[in-house]
């Protein structure tokens, strides 16, 4: 078991982003079938909003002995549309023989140093016509003593995934996502120029760049935006 320690103070900040996690479910929800894997579960709420009861297994890794033990009271305790299998740990500790139709690492993949060896092997526990799905912050450019407190390494770009792209699988999905958000931020830092944003700014974004988001990101062609997101398959 891992001895990993993770404050998590963001998760309940975010937690009541409801307008955000909706959108992402809408955009990332043809690709989270069959059984699924979720790296870096946390409090659970990836968890909520993603797992609809059409899914075969869930099972939620987490390497914070502390907030697996919480998140497995909270399925037991019937908190989700299935009741997910948790582990406390990480996907190194995982039996090399599990494998998933679906991996999800989000807005997780920002906190873990070695990105590229993480998604190889995340590689090696997708079936065939399965999917790996991360999403992340986006452009280093936006790094922010925020990213800092909460255990980010970087954010992401395109390139990047391009240059970590995991061996066998082929790219399906490179989008961004926020543009509001990103405007936002590039006009006025207020959201992220302390340590931790507070918990009006965050419903602030979420209640009125969000909905903005959903409609200018298409406009855009999906270059632009505060978040990126990667989709890869492993073709039959």
């Amino acid at each position: 078991m891992s001895e990993y320690d993770y404050a998590g103070e963001e998760l309940e900040l975010f937690a009541g982003a409801v307008r955000w996690k909706a959108y992402c479910r809408e955009r990332l929800a043809r690709f989270i079938r069959g059984d699924v894997l979720e790296v870096g579960a946390g409090i659970g709420g990836t968890t909520a909003a993603y797992c609809d009861g059409t899914q075969a297994s869930w099972l939620c890794l987490e390497p914070d002995a502390r907030m697996a033990a919480d998140l497995a009271a909270k399925a037991a305790g019937g908190a989700f549309a299935i009741r997910p299998e948790v582990i406390a740990g990480t996907l190194a500790e995982l039996p090399q023989d599990r494998r998933f139709d679906s991996i999800l690492y989000i807005d997780v993949l920002e906190h873990i140093e070695d990105d590229r060896g993480e998604l190889a092997r995340a590689a090696g526990h997708l079936r065939e016509g399965g999917h790996l799905v991360v999403l992340c912050p986006a452009h280093d450019f936006l790094f922010t003593p925020f990213d800092r407190a909460i255990g980010h390494f970087r954010r992401y770009n395109r390139r990047m995934f391009r240059a970590i792209a995991p061996p066998g699988l082929t790219l399906e999905v490179l989008d961004y996502m926020d543009s509001a958000g990103m405007l936002l931020s590039l006009g006025n830092r207020l959201l992220l120029r302390s340590s931790m944003p507070s918990s009006s700014q965050i419903r602030i974004w979420d209640r009125v760049f969000v909905p903005v988001s959903r409609r200018l990101d298409p406009v855009f062609g999906r270059r632009l935006g505060k978040s990126v997101v990667a989709v890869w398959s492993r073709r039959s």
